[in-house]
């Protein structure tokens, strides 16, 4: 499945091991104006770094644009894009190795893939067209003052900063935890029973590398509260009190904020020994090396807030208002 959305639909191709990834956005409306250098902006943003967790893979992340855009706006037919892999270095060693919590596996049986030259599609490279695709959403939703902002979770994150000052050389990886806000959304996004707004964007933030977990408003706090203290009460001018619901009632946007939390599991690729076997079965060592994530903060960030937005270009194109 590589295509994402019904109305603002991207769909992309490629992998970490290929020459180009890429992928065409269509349903963008005509006239929206195009800032090359904000898109280039939320690509360096996802790009490898000096950052302590980041790849030392080297990718520029240089877009081409190759249709639906002329004198810096878009025409309204689809648009077409492209990113070089300038970087392709793949881990001859762990060819054939079942990597751990990785694609490895499920690849293995799904596609009778044979060893790890074919599990290219599955590599975190692919969240770069997801950048594109949400830098365009970013510019579209603008125009209604829409926007999306992403961050780590501030106590999970000064933790884990100790902890890798601590042990910086033992290989090791972690998980992360990210908090996410939109604002200015009107009332009335969403479908009822099976297309509702915020099952899309949970849908939207599972499809992502090592997401395991979505929560939105109190989410899973909310388990533990009495209705009384959960409700959120409105006031004769339809004003809320509180936001417990996290800007969606029924499935449709209530015009408050909407903020929603996803939860990352550490990176399965270790730059230290693990036991393992082989695509034959044979008991192994799986070593991973510097050219893999340390945790996926902050990369991920633009990737989430690029997810949110397609979410919303999405519906707002669908909206009856």
């Amino acid at each position: 499945m590589n295509t994402f959305g019904t109305s603002f639909i991207l769909s992309d191709y490629g992998g970490t091991y290929d020459g180009y990834i890429g992928g065409t956005i269509t349903g963008c409306p005509a006239g929206v104006e195009v800032d090359f250098e904000f898109i280039r902006s939320e690509l360096a943003r996802r790009a490898p770094s000096q950052h302590l967790y980041s790849t030392q893979r080297r990718e520029s992340d240089s877009v081409a644009f190759l249709s639906g855009i002329e004198n810096g706006k878009t025409t309204g037919t689809p648009i077409e894009f492209r990113i070089p892999n300038e970087d392709v270095q793949p881990d001859l060693a762990m060819l054939r190795v079942l990597k751990p919590s990785h694609a490895s596996y499920t690849y293995r049986m799904k596609y009778g893939i044979t060893d790890n030259s074919g599990i290219g599609r599955a590599s975190a490279r692919q969240t770069a067209c997801r950048v594109v695709g949400g830098a365009i959403a970013k510019l579209f939703l603008k125009q209604f003052g829409i926007e999306v902002i992403a961050r780590e979770d501030e106590e999970i994150g000064k933790n884990r900063e100790e902890i890798i000052q601590k042990s910086e050389n033992e290989g090791d990886t972690f998980g992360a935890l990210v908090h996410c806000v939109i604002k200015n959304l009107p009332a009335g996004l969403g479908e009822p029973v099976y297309d509702k707004f915020d099952a899309r964007l949970a849908y939207a933030m599972l499809s992502l590398n090592a997401c395991k977990g979505f929560e939105i408003g109190k989410g899973f706090a909310a388990a533990k509260m009495k209705g009384s203290r959960y409700n959120d009460i409105q006031n004769p001018d339809f004003s809320f009190q509180s936001n417990n619901d996290g800007g969606v009632q029924a499935g449709i946007t209530n015009g408050q904020d909407i903020y929603f939390s996803v939860a990352f599991k550490p990176v399965p690729t270790l730059q230290k020994e693990q036991h393992t076997i082989d695509f034959e079965g044979i008991p192994t060592i799986c070593t991973g090396n510097n050219r893999n994530d340390r945790c996926v903060i902050p990369r991920v960030l633009p990737v989430v807030e690029a997810m949110a937005a397609l979410v919303v270009a999405d519906f707002m194109l669908q909206r009856p208002f």
